[in-house]
């Protein structure tokens, strides 16, 4: 009796448990499987969400190779790269540490129920851009007007995409079969090529690879255009005054880089020195400045100079002449007027005495240029006294000398007065001056002031010249009456 109850209690335990594995809960999975772009050589990680687990376990398999990775808590492949870990009974991870290119592709998540459940998520390994050195470019040397082909092959995951661009910015000048021109900041491609390639296009190219992987990467690619030197000279005749600093220049285009240097035309190569500056200016790649600095320009350094260009393919060279002009800071004196020495002769006339500084340079003299500002100065500014605007010419007034004679002295001035020069102050008597000049001819102006003999402007040309002309006009006009007058009278008596 016993034994028949406890074979019944047995037997209804085990309906009891097999109904409860029939009607509880299958484990299911919460979330998918996230999936992972991961750079190579850095770490990877799966996560698996799974609900009501129960007593079932969870497998990790390589979904391409069906190759086991780990059961439940332990690890079954033979990679040490490769850990799992949980939380709670919900939460189960894989971990793959530094991630290698083999290890892109599927990782299933695998429940052991009946029918199997299982999850993929997948491992992208992408792999930043680098350049494949063989099939890349280095430095190019090229002549003037031939072509090239600069190059950049990158590898990377995904494919990476190269550009062109000019270091300096400027545009990249493209040409098709026809010659025509097309100007582009960057260029697409692994291959740039460049045709009937000019000075211009001289310097260096960068190339760019990038595809979204950080970091993107470049190299530079200079680009050697070499040529014959040109030299351009802005100004080939120059000019300055005696006593100032004077500059000239060349402009030179040369590649490779030229030897530059000044020979004066006495052959003599000129350096920097006291007397001359040479300064070498780079502007660009190709283009170069030359200059020269005299300093304290002298009659010695009027002459031609050489700028000379060389580099290997040439030499080239350009003559600058150089020549004084008279300058503003060249001295005209006046002539020193001592009122106090006035030497009176039989007509009432006084003269004075007018002396020079020393004429130990000639340089202190104006050119024959300089004479029409010496007439606006000395004749026009007095000009306003003459009531009839036109003012006479002068001319030597005889052949005599003075004691102070000159080569180039004039003794004295007359004035062919024109149309009527009638001065404001023509009853004072003016003295006569006389002046002593010397090459190149100028007139002197003199001194002016209060104190002069008129009491307002001081002696001037103006007002000596016009008060001798009226004078001279008065006098003999009289006279000229008294002759004609006198006969009649005289016959009147008879």
């Amino acid at each position: 009796m016993q034994l028949k109850f406890y074979i019944g209690t047995t037997l209804l335990t085990a309906i009891l448990l097999h109904v409860n594995d029939v009607c509880s809960f299958q484990p299911d999975f919460a979330e998918p499987i996230l999936n992972n772009s991961i750079a190579i050589g850095r770490d990877a990680t799966f996560t698996c969400h799974v609900r009501h687990l129960g007593g079932y376990r969870v497998g990790w398999l390589k979904a391409d190779t069906k190759a086991i990775q780990a059961i439940h808590e332990h690890v079954i492949t033979h990679n040490s790269r490769v850990t799992v870990s949980h939380a709670d009974q919900n939460t189960w991870n894989l971990h793959i540490k530094s991630v290698t290119e083999e290890d892109r592709g599927g990782y299933m998540c695998q429940l052991n129920t009946d029918p199997m459940k299982s999850q993929i998520g997948y491992l992208d390994v992408v792999i930043p851009p680098d350049f494949i050195s063989e099939d890349t470019s280095s430095d190019v040397i090229v002549p003037e007007g031939s072509s090239v082909k600069l190059t950049c092959r990158a590898k990377g995951y995904p494919e990476p995409i190269v550009t062109w661009r000019r270091e300096d910015g400027t545009d990249i000048i493209l040409k098709d079969a026809s010659g025509s021109k097309q100007l582009v900041t960057s260029y697409r491609g692994e291959v740039l090529k460049l045709t009937k390639i000019s000075r211009s296009e001289m310097g260096s190219y960068l190339c760019i690879a990038s595809n979204g992987v950080p970091p993107s990467v470049s190299k530079r690619i200079s680009l050697s255009i070499h040529f014959h030197p040109v030299i351009q000279v802005p100004n080939q005749l120059v000019g300055a005054p005696l006593g100032t600093d004077v500059t000239i220049e060349c402009q030179i285009e040369a590649s490779p880089k030229s030897i530059n240097y000044w020979i004066k035309d006495t052959g003599e190569m000129i350096v920097s020195s006291p007397k001359y500056q040479v300064q070498d200016a780079t502007k660009s790649l190709y283009e170069a400045k030359m200059s020269l600095t005299v300093r304290s320009f002298q009659k010695e350094d009027v002459g031609s100079y050489r700028c000379i260009a060389k580099n290997s393919l040439g030499e080239v060279d350009s003559s600058i002449r150089l020549y004084e002009i008279p300058g503003r800071n060249r001295k005209i004196y006046a002539p020193k007027v001592n009122q106090n020495e006035v030497i009176k002769d039989g007509n009432k006339q006084g003269k004075m005495k007018v002396s020079f500084p020393s004429d130990d340079e000639e340089q202190q003299y104006g050119s024959a240029e300089d004479l029409d500002e010496i007439l606006d100065t000395s004749v026009g500014g007095n000009g306003h006294q003459n009531q009839h605007g036109r003012l006479g010419s002068f001319k030597h007034a005889g052949a005599s000398r003075s004691p102070h004679d000159h080569p180039n002295s004039v003794n004295g001035f007359s004035v062919n007065g024109g149309a009527a020069g009638v001065n404001g102050h023509g009853n004072k008597h003016i003295p006569a001056i006389d002046i002593v000049t010397r090459k190149p001819f100028a007139i002197p102006t003199v001194r002016t002031g209060v104190d002069g003999p008129d009491g307002n402007h001081g002696p001037s040309y103006s007002n000596s010249i016009a008060a001798q002309v009226n004078v001279c006009l008065s006098s003999s006009l009289v006279v000229l009456i008294a002759l004609l007058v006198l006969p009649l009278n005289m016959l009147q008596l008879h």
